[in-house]
């Protein structure tokens, strides 16, 4: 367990929630005005943050050798100021080639800032106590949407989406810079240095030893499966239950709540987490998920029993993101975590890019989002029981 710089956990929260923000919720709330502007299709514009959570993914890999051997200040200030430079960019692009060209370099710079990097250093960090920091970051993160989303919408309004985007690389910069380079350790004290070359070599064929294993490449394609499936649904809920009959407006109520059902199974996941083994405690999250997206999808109204139902789905998804933050050291302990839980999330961060388009997409193809549903449950139901080889 690292010594911890004092502050470092409120700097980590306010970095990571301005970070996804900024980086990832902006885009969403700017699609309408920019195609406005521009011409350009709502899908073109959504696919460029998808293709840039690709790339996040894979230079998630890179990252995480680079975060185990060297620490985070240097890595994850860099990272922020790639993102400013991609959010320039952004406000730049002349035209639809240069705009995912921005974003695929704002995947690179995901990569260095959001949760997997987060997520080592505070294992590192607290080591056997990281439940409740790890709790704490998600809890505090989970309101970026919250928080930046009517800040970017104020912002467009009043200045256009060109300028707005300037104005959040400099507040992307401000923010995040600093609290980086004054917060985050220099270098790890353990780590192996570049000098300890039989060091790196032995580091290098423990971390292959577990990332090549059988019950580490079950437990990557389980948690992605499981991730897929849950965003799938949760980020489609609207036109789901608008086939169940609920109105517009009841089914954007519902989505909002989706929200705060990731905080009340974030809540809960540090109790569940003292009574339950990893998978266990993998399982049951998946199972509870599995039967939630059945029952949104098979339950008649009342439309307050289909709300609960979503907020369950959720409160699933939430717990998620702390499986992905503890999986790894659940099973490995922390040597090596950075370098492990990167090749961990890539599956799950390259899944979940795609989630949100594929759920339309396999809507269009089953006939409904009922029965897109009724699949995603099926394949978190397969996961939850594939979770017990984990």
């Amino acid at each position: 367990m690292q010594d911890r710089p004092r502050g470092g956990l409120t700097a980590l929260c306010i970095a990571q929630t301005t970070s996804w923000g900024l980086l990832y919720y902006s885009l969403p709330v700017a699609v309408p005005p920019i195609a406005d502007d521009t011409g350009w299709s709502h899908t073109a514009i959504t696919a460029a943050l998808t293709f840039g959570l690709i790339v996040s993914a894979i230079a998630g890999l890179r990252v995480g050798k680079l975060l185990n051997v060297s620490g985070p200040r240097r890595l994850m200030t860099v990272g922020s100021l790639i993102g400013v430079v991609a959010l320039l960019m952004v406000a730049w692009s002349p035209n639809l080639v240069w705009f995912y060209i921005a974003w695929l370099i704002a995947g690179l710079a995901q990569s260095a800032v959001l949760y997997p990097p987060a997520f080592a250093v505070i294992t590192r960090w607290y080591g056997p106590q990281r439940i409740r920091p790890l709790t704490t970051l998600t809890l505090v993160a989970g309101f970026a949407s919250t928080i930046f989303a009517p800040i970017v919408a104020y912002l467009i309004d009043q200045f256009g989406w060109r300028v707005s985007y300037a104005i959040m690389a400099v507040m992307l910069g401000v923010v995040t810079v600093p609290l980086h380079i004054f917060f985050l350790n220099g270098r790890w004290t353990d780590s192996v240095t570049s000098s300890t070359s039989a060091s790196q070599v032995g580091n290098k064929h423990a971390v292959r030893a577990v990332t090549r294993s059988p019950r580490f490449v079950v437990l990557a394609v389980v948690m992605a499966v499981a991730a897929f499936a849950l965003f799938a649904v949760t980020i489609n809920i609207v036109p789901l239950l608008l086939e169940r009959g609920l109105p517009y407006s009841t089914a954007a109520v519902a989505l909002g709540l989706v929200g705060a059902g990731q905080v009340i199974g974030r809540l809960g996941y540090a109790p569940l987490s003292r009574k339950t083994s990893p998978s266990q405690r993998m399982m049951l999250i998946y199972g509870v998920g599995a039967i939630s997206l059945v029952a949104v999808a098979v339950v008649p109204e009342p439309a307050w029993l289909l709300i609960s139902l979503a907020v369950l789905a959720g409160a699933a998804r939430g717990c998620h993101t702390l499986l992905q933050a503890t999986a790894a050291a659940d099973r490995w302990g922390t040597t090596n975590f950075a370098q492990i839980n990167a090749t961990l999330s890539a599956p799950m961060t390259a899944l979940g890019a795609l989630a949100p388009v594929s759920g339309p997409a396999l809507a269009t193809v089953f006939g409904s989002y009922t029965a897109m549903a009724l699949l995603m449950a099926g394949l978190l139901a397969v996961a939850a029981l594939a979770a017990s080889r984990t």
